[in-house]
């Protein structure tokens, strides 16, 4: 029997850590990324730069496996 794809492959893994939000504040997108397998990291300070990141990983990715 063939050996299935993982749902939850490691190459499409990250790690994101945040930073604690300044007091009074309630929400802040700011911390740092790391791509688990290749160790590519990136520091972000907002939501969409955090997104871009992992969208260009993620797109690497998919050029490397020719997967979907």
């Amino acid at each position: 029997m063939p050996q299935s794809q993982p749902v939850l492959p490691a190459n499409r893994g990250f790690v994101v850590q945040f930073r604690t939000p300044p007091p009074g504040v309630s929400c802040s997108y700011e911390g740092r990324v790391e791509h688990l397998v290749s160790g590519q990291e990136a520091r972000f300070s907002s939501l969409e730069e955090l997104l871009a990141f992992m969208r260009r990983i993620l797109a690497a990715v998919q050029e490397q496996t020719g997967a979907g």
